[in-house]
């Protein structure tokens, strides 16, 4: 059996998730290695997968009869191919509430699909698997935002200031295994043909749509737009489609994991603060092949690069906090200033911010944005963080921030 080309770090959770919940359920985009994970680390399971039409058949029209027809524990494969069977296995594990029975993946998010919180409300755990981080990639143990939210950022001057180097490629790789072990331009040939393949199969599992051409079109749109405030009516007028078609199938590419919707920091007694989402493509190489973006570009000023960088921290970031626990929320922050923070990250009471800025270079006022989220959350500010592409940890003006290089992030 395929073992993973890298360690993934949420290995020990979903152990963890099995030693003592009936139901773990792991979710992601497809081709990220859900399965490969589930057999390498379950190799005593037995495995069904719901690409298989024989099989997929016989559950969809006697759910009840194949789950008790299943062994003891047994991985479940794209089951959200299958949403029939989630009543019956909550009737399975209501007659035998073993830990582990069932290991389920998914390459659309089951959690929203109707009744099925209800069902497994209480037996299921629910872990994801995204792309792979550049943490993962570099088998580095200590994370960025452990760092940050227990405050053992500090000032560290290394040398003369200077740009780093491998944030481009980094960024243009992206997560998915597969184009990591292949050369930039087939890399790109990957992206493409699995996006097709998504929209003329997977996107069939959970909605009927009208056009397949619209929703590539749709995609490759969020791709340029990646990392800027979502206005579904403008994308709507510009791809000539109604905006409730073009709601429906981003709705849709949210389900598949292929974009995410971040939504606004608010408070309730300010009337200052924007409160409109932003829209990032969780992977950065299917965002950069959609682009047309080469490593190349990465000095243009012309290049979109900007927003692109962005969406790849946010994603990294997220997956981090995964590892860590899943009581963290995330948001960014605009005002009616235009003055901004890429992404705030939120733990009970505690706050922090993220700044995301592609230069090798600092000044003052890129503290602006963490000055005015502090002032905004007052005591819950715990401190941010400006990632730039210079080499130097150094101070901000704003208390406890501090400008980070990018590579911290796997490194």
């Amino acid at each position: 059996m395929a073992k993973s080309l890298f360690p993934r770090v949420i290995a020990p959770l979903l152990l963890e998730a099995l030693s003592d919940t009936p139901v773990v359920c792991l979710l992601g985009p497809r081709q990220v290695g859900k399965t490969t994970l589930a057999r390498e680390y379950c190799p005593n399971y037995s495995y069904i997968s719901f690409d298989d039409s024989t099989l997929l058949n016989t559950a969809q029209q006697d759910p009840t009869g194949f789950i008790q027809g299943l062994p003891e524990q047994v991985i479940l494969d794209e089951v959200q191919r299958a949403p029939e069977l989630l009543p019956a296995i909550k009737a399975a594990v209501d007659q035998r509430r073993t830990p582990g029975r069932f290991l389920l993946t998914g390459s659309a998010n089951l959690l929203l699909l109707p009744k099925v919180q209800e069902s497994l409300a209480g037996r299921v755990e629910v872990l994801n698997l995204f792309p792979l981080t550049e943490q993962e990639k570099h088998r580095n143990e200590n994370s960025l935002l452990s760092s940050l939210i227990s405050g053992k950022i500090a000032p560290q001057i290394i040398g003369e200031q200077s740009v780093i180097e491998g944030v481009a490629e980094a960024v243009c790789q992206g997560g998915y295994p597969e184009p990591n072990t292949r050369s930039a331009a087939r890399a790109r040939q990957w992206h493409r043909q699995y996006l097709n393949a998504i929209i003329q199969r997977d996107v069939k599992d959970i909605a009927a749509i009208r056009d397949e051409d619209e929703m590539l079109a749709l995609m490759e749109m969020l791709a340029y737009r990646t990392g800027t405030l979502l206005n579904v009516s403008s994308m709507a007028n510009e791809l000539k489609m109604t905006r409730e078609t073009t709601e429906k199938y981003l709705s849709i590419l949210e389900r598949l994991f292929l974009v995410r919707r971040l939504s606004a920091w608010h408070r309730n007694q300010s009337k200052r603060l924007v409160k409109t989402p932003k829209v990032h493509v969780i992977d950065s190489g299917l965002a950069t092949t959609l682009s047309g973006l080469k490593t190349d570009d990465w000095n243009n000023h012309k290049s979109n690069f900007g927003p692109v960088l962005e969406s790849f921290v946010v994603q990294q970031l997220i997956c981090q906090a995964s590892w860590i626990g899943s009581d963290f929320k995330f948001s960014h922050y605009r005002d009616k200033d235009q003055v901004e923070v890429d992404l705030v990250i939120e733990r009970g009471q505690q706050l922090w911010g993220v700044e995301v800025k592609k230069a090798a270079s600092i000044n003052p006022k890129d503290s602006a944005g963490l000055a005015r989220l502090a002032a905004q959350a007052g005591k819950r500010f715990q401190g941010g963080i400006l990632l730039y592409c210079g080499n130097n940890t150094l101070p901000l003006t704003q208390d406890n921030c501090y400008a980070v290089p990018m590579n911290t992030l796997w490194q």
